[in-house]
């Protein structure tokens, strides 16, 4: 069971935004559901204008989505961020002087104490990089319990943009989550997404953090592989070492008066693969003139992992 608090913020008193509450619909619609269609997250949302998020209301919410046990627990906020010589805040509507809104700090604290086996916090706020970090906690060291993923939108120190009524990094997540950052099974984790928006955004750029304490990244969420598992584990098949070469010729190539069926089937997956970075053909340009040139193919250094994972059979 994986569980998700969507928080977005426009309606503060004397600085409203105009994305948040956007970028918060947005986030939820796609976190609901999987490439396919199957449920995903159980998306609690709260926005405002519709709800008056006050630091009480936020604080109750996210002490809710903390507790109890389940396999992940996600947290999005879009909002404002304040930060202080005491730490990083998530501005309420109630913010006042010395009482901006809920402690980083404090969240943090309810993340680490949960029994969830996966927690993430994904904050689009100016200083939002004051989450858990060694600069402001005191200790030299940020506190992350083991499961625990953070990624922001920018350093602490940093604002968080908005561009055409959203968020700058809530629109790069959504595309990532869409397919951008997928891997070739189709999985999407918090490491993926933050190579993604990392990639994404240049030098000058807000730049985004990411912190972890995690043995294994669990999916975020899950698209149509680009490969499907069924040509995929065909792939020690074709290449019954990692380091051999499949060799081609123009039975392979079905324009070619000479195709033979069963090879112009492996061709195919052989293509797929090419496709998307696990083999390239051996001295030609393309794999169709390395059919048409007998020569061969052979695996790359990604195109080893998935064979090592398929050789072992984790795949």
């Amino acid at each position: 069971m994986k569980k998700a608090l969507i928080i977005g913020i426009n309606d503060y008193p004397n600085s409203p935004l105009g994305g948040c509450v956007n970028d918060a619909n947005t986030l939820a619609t796609v976190l609901e559901s999987n490439g396919d269609g199957s449920p995903n997250f159980g998306v609690r949302k709260i926005t405002c204008p519709s709800t008056n998020i006050t630091r009480s209301v936020l604080r109750e919410a996210i002490e809710q989505l903390f507790s109890g046990d389940c396999d992940m627990a996600l947290l999005y906020f879009s909002g404002h961020g304040f930060i202080k010589s005491t730490g990083g805040y998530l501005v309420t509507t109630d913010a006042k002087k010395y009482d901006e809104g809920v402690a980083m700090d404090e969240i943090l604290t309810l993340a680490n104490q949960s029994k969830a086996r996966n927690k993430v916090i994904i904050l689009d706020c100016c200083h939002s990089g004051a989450m858990a970090s060694p600069s402001l906690s005191g200790n030299g060291t940020a506190q992350l319990a083991e499961g625990m993923s953070v990624l922001t939108a920018s350093r602490d120190s940093e604002y968080a943009l908005e561009a055409n009524g959203a968020g700058i990094f809530t629109s790069l997540l959504v595309d990532a989550l869409k397919g951008g950052a997928a891997d070739i099974r189709g999985n999407i984790t918090p490491g993926s997404l933050y190579a993604y928006v990392d990639e994404a955004l240049g030098a000058w750029d807000q730049r985004p953090i990411f912190k972890t304490n995690v043995t294994n990244f669990s999916p975020l969420r899950i698209i149509p592989p680009k490969v499907p598992f069924e040509t995929l584990r065909k792939i020690t098949q074709y290449f019954p070492t990692a380091d051999s070469e499949h060799k081609l010729d123009p039975s392979y190539e079905d324009t070619e008066a000479s195709a033979d069926p069963d090879n112009v089937k492996i061709f195919k997956d052989l293509q797929k693969y090419q496709s998307v970075g696990l083999v390239v053909p051996v001295n030609a340009e393309f794999m169709y003139y390395a059919a048409l040139n007998s020569t061969s193919c052979r695996l790359t250094a990604l195109g080893y992992q998935y064979w090592r994972l398929v050789n072992e059979k984790r795949l």
